[in-house]
């Protein structure tokens, strides 16, 4: 059985390593970027199942790169993965096309989660605080 393909985009090397790490039993990493402008290109070229992208990145936002990649055709799912709980922000993201929002200080526990519900064309969001 083949891996789903996951692209992964945030402007800390760490976080990139951090999510292959965690992804990569499940999943084939096919990339990582650090800017949105960079997603929103190799997500065109790459076309993996589920994109996994940061909402704050230098050049173009995660939600404006996810805006870009689903005008343009693009079949991936989105998973936000990021620090920000503010509900106006999840349903900006949910609004350029996401499946998953997931916080980062929950990011071992839900990950994979969200992954998995956004290939199935499921919504998961993180539980937060607020």
């Amino acid at each position: 059985m083949t891996k789903p393909r996951i692209l992964v985009a945030d402007d800390h090397s760490g976080v990139r390593k951090v999510v292959a790490n965690l992804v990569g039993l499940a999943f084939e990493v096919v990339g990582a970027v650090d800017n949105g402008k960079a997603l929103v290109e190799m997500g065109l070229k790459l076309q993996p199942d589920v994109i996994i992208t940061d909402i704050s990145m230098p050049i173009l936002s995660g939600i404006e790169a996810a805006r870009q990649l689903k005008e343009s055709g693009s079949r991936a799912q989105l998973v936000f993965l990021t620090v920000h709980s503010d509900p106006d922000l999840v349903n900006a993201c949910l609004d350029a096309g996401a499946r998953g929002y997931v916080v980062k200080i929950r990011m071992d526990t839900d990950l994979l989660h969200a992954l998995r519900e956004a290939l199935a064309d499921r919504i998961f969001l993180s539980p937060t605080d607020e």
